[in-house]
């Protein structure tokens, strides 16, 4: 394997899209006068929830851990408790970690280095819901009915205790059906049935989210398998049902959470996904699958689309639902004001929604508590109209600036997993036929790359046999040449 600095690249690509990641030399005392506060005690206004069976389910690496959940049955429905690590309550307003945090407004992933947005003392500990660890949350309850539908929702502050920190490497497979249980589950029939219900209550939501037009792009992403801090490989990664179980609960917390706060009367910032500027390409899309579209854009529409492209034509459903995620543009943070209505959320089929489930490495999340604590105390807002509105504006810059670090990122490190592959055999789709030239996505291993030499004679979803050229590091690129090509090519230099 190469022996590129992928953690020197990282820094720089870093800086070159905005980001200080150095914590201001004020952290280590700040961090030294929250671990010395009183351990976390319930109150008048801070319910004492320990001793419910709280469970956490995350990747198997995560530690910094935002939230929690618990289920009951009752007769109404599935009763559902999502408890959200409370940052707040350790980071003041416009302290130096707030004032950082506000800079950055996320924590970026690059596989080879993580940068937080908070120092990792405190999002790997104190704020963490970790395995038996008394924490304060932010507790977000909501009733699912048999219909996916949500009643009886309440929003409070509490003290919890997550009693098993679970993964969806070892829960997802369990929930469908083709694995063994993990050792937790097997060892707490308690803890399995809690599970079970809260995967459905999550299946009856993701009903309803459907119905109601939410898309569903289910698209396959390439991560990077490092040893030994070298890359070794490319493995694909496909989200599983713990995964949905998790992301279904998070979707109706925030969206209890806009609904309660639009409630309030005060500004808010909301998470936006606008009905698609650029529909009619959409449109033109799907007629050339020989499908039609309503003139006006419609999220049910599309996703029925999508679904039957889906199961008809599964090898190229990845390329399809991409193309449709950049037709349907990025989203953004925006304010909303009393009275104000909603542009709502186009892909989960929400009127109003907002970021409220990830404190400990999205900004816009802490700025999200401490208007909800204003909104339970009966306060006025910490923040002004500008100031709000100022927090959005840097938390989209910064998320788009995020992507682009972790995409020049996973290209690079797709290049040092194939730099010991040149002159292999890939079985590869044509994903793209443009000016700037053709591309292709090879099937065996989550990698694209451009097809070099001879591209004529081909289209977008014709599947060819490619051989790997190059895999350059620095760059990030991928060269494909066609296997006929370059034989046709090798046998003219062999006799020359």
């Amino acid at each position: 394997m190469s022996d590129f600095d992928l953690a020197a690249t990282a820094r720089h690509e870093m800086a070159a899209q905005g980001f200080n990641p150095e914590f201001p030399y004020e952290t280590n005392a700040q961090l030294a006068a929250i671990a010395a506060r009183p351990a976390p005690s319930p109150s008048a206004s801070v319910k004492d929830l320990r001793n419910l069976p709280w469970s956490s389910i995350d990747n198997d690496t995560s530690r910094d851990l935002d939230q929690i959940e618990f289920s009951e049955r009752t007769s109404d429905g599935i009763r559902v408790l999502v408890g959200i690590a409370d940052v707040d309550a350790a980071v003041d307003l416009h302290s130096p970690i707030d004032a950082h945090a506000a800079s950055e407004t996320t924590s970026v992933y690059t596989t080879v280095l993580t940068f937080p947005m908070l120092p990792e003392r405190l999002s790997t500990d104190l704020t963490s819901l970790n395995e038996d660890g008394g924490r304060y949350a932010i507790v977000i309850e909501y009733t699912v009915n048999a219909d996916g539908s949500m009643t009886k929702s309440s929003i409070y502050r509490a003290l919890v205790a997550n009693h098993a920190q679970l993964t969806y490497s070892a829960i997802g497979p369990w929930l469908e059906g083709v694995a063994p249980p993990p050792q937790k589950i097997t060892a707490s029939p308690e803890l399995a049935a809690q599970v079970k219900m809260q995967d459905e209550a999550a299946c009856a939501l993701r009903n309803m989210r459907h119905k109601l037009g939410a898309l569903d792009f289910d698209r396959t992403e390439a991560r990077v398998v490092i040893e030994n801090g070298k890359v070794q490989s490319l493995a694909a990664h496909k989200k599983n049902r713990a995964g949905d179980l998790i992301e279904d609960f998070m979707i109706a917390a925030n969206e209890v959470m806009a609904q309660s706060l639009s409630k309030s009367g005060h500004p808010y910032i909301q998470r936006v996904v606008k009905s698609p500027e650029r529909w009619n390409r959409i449109v033109q899309l799907a007629a050339t699958y020989k499908e039609a579209l309503p003139e006006d854009a419609d999220s049910a529409a599309l996703n029925a689309f999508l679904k039957k492209r889906k199961a008809v034509d599964p090898v190229h459903y990845p390329d399809l639902s991409l193309a449709v995620m950049k037709l349907m543009g990025p989203g953004e943070y925006a304010v909303t004001r009393p009275g104000e209505e909603s542009p709502g959320h186009f892909s989960l089929a929400a009127h109003s929604y907002s970021h409220s489930t990830a404190p400990n490495r999205r900004y816009a999340d802490i700025v999200t508590q401490r208007l909800v604590k204003a909104m339970l105390a009966g306060q006025p807002s910490p923040y002004s109209d500008d100031e709000l509105e100022a927090i959005a504006r840097n938390c989209t810059l910064k998320e788009d600036a995020a992507r682009k670090v972790e995409r020049n990122m996973n290209k690079r490190m797709a290049a040092v997993a194939l730099s010991g592959r040149i002159g292999d055999s890939f079985h590869a789709v044509v994903t793209g036929v443009t000016p700037k030239g053709t591309f292709v996505r090879v099937l065996e291993l989550p990698a694209e790359g451009r097809l070099m030499h001879d591209e004529q004679g081909v289209d977008v979803g014709d599947q060819i046999q490619v051989r790997l050229m190059r895999a350059d590091p620095q760059t990030g690129f991928i060269d494909f040449g066609k296997q006929e090509e370059l034989s046709r090519f090798e046998s003219m230099e062999r006799r020359t």
